[in-house]
């Protein structure tokens, strides 16, 4: 996959970070276990890490910190959303029934951001490019390679994110309850169904990683302190797994079918 050098179209997911207990630990998991270079970064943004894959921006990870009063966040990974305009998606996000978490803010010259909640209480997050757009490599063994929202009503999604975003969802042909998320007439991401998720698991977005060997990555997870939630099963779009990091950040591992 050639590096991506290009902003991405409004809706499409451009990135993910994950805001961890214990951020040095985090980096040198995903260093384990995905290849990726990163270290704290600049007070200014926090100390937030952004982790490279041989030098290219692959995924944020930060130090988990909460306002004073306010509970530590949720040790997950969050899924951006791309705009050219965020104050103008987090208005269209209220109008459509979603839940600002983390107003829109600037992040230096780098761009905008916002934190929001769908009306079904998936958190996303959406990002406005400055000089920093997001991934630079997606669709290769070690980076992000698919976005899937987990959800308990598919029509009201459809509703919500294609108001706030100009997102379409489609079902999939030939997939049995699993629709498309669609920008410009392409596929960037999946829904699904929560009911197939454990009792009582919230909506949610959950991060996919491409990776040359299921079974073995697994290994290295479960050597290195994380939790298998779904062992490796082959599905139509190749062979995966959902897991656990050792501070209990869910994410999936598939090493997709090659395209026809």
């Amino acid at each position: 996959m050639p590096e991506v050098t290009t902003p991405y179209a409004t809706g499409t997911p451009c990135w993910v970070d994950l805001m961890a207990k214990d951020q040095q630990a985090a980096l040198d998991f995903y260093r384990d276990l995905l290849g990726w270079q990163g270290a704290p970064g600049p007070a200014e943004f926090g100390g937030y890490a952004v982790c490279e894959l041989d030098g290219r921006a692959v995924a944020g990870i930060g130090p988990a910190m909460a306002p004073e009063g306010m509970p530590e966040p949720p040790t997950v990974w969050t899924s951006y959303l791309a705009t050219t305009d965020a104050r103008a998606t987090q208005d269209a996000i209220v109008a459509a029934g979603g839940t600002l978490i983390v107003p829109t803010v600037d992040v230096g010259d780098l761009g905008r951001m916002l934190v929001a909640a769908d009306p079904q209480g998936a958190v996303f997050g959406v990002w406005q490019p400055g000089e920093f757009f997001g991934a630079r490599v997606v669709n290769e063994a070690g980076a992000l390679t698919w976005n899937e929202l987990h959800t308990s009503d598919v029509l009201a999604a459809t509703a919500f994110y294609g108001e706030a975003f100009g997102i379409e969802i489609e079902p999939l042909d030939g997939a049995d309850s699993y629709w498309e998320l669609r920008v410009g007439g392409r596929a960037v991401g999946g829904v699904t169904l929560l009911a197939n998720d454990p009792p009582g698991t919230p909506a949610h977005w959950l991060t996919y990683f491409a990776v040359d060997d299921v079974d073995s990555t697994v290994d290295a997870l479960v050597k290195r302190g994380g939790t298998v939630l779904a062992p490796p099963f082959d599905m139509m779009a190749g062979r995966m797994t959902v897991v656990a990091d050792p501070q209990g950040a869910p994410f999936a591992m598939i090493r997709p079918q090659p395209l026809a």
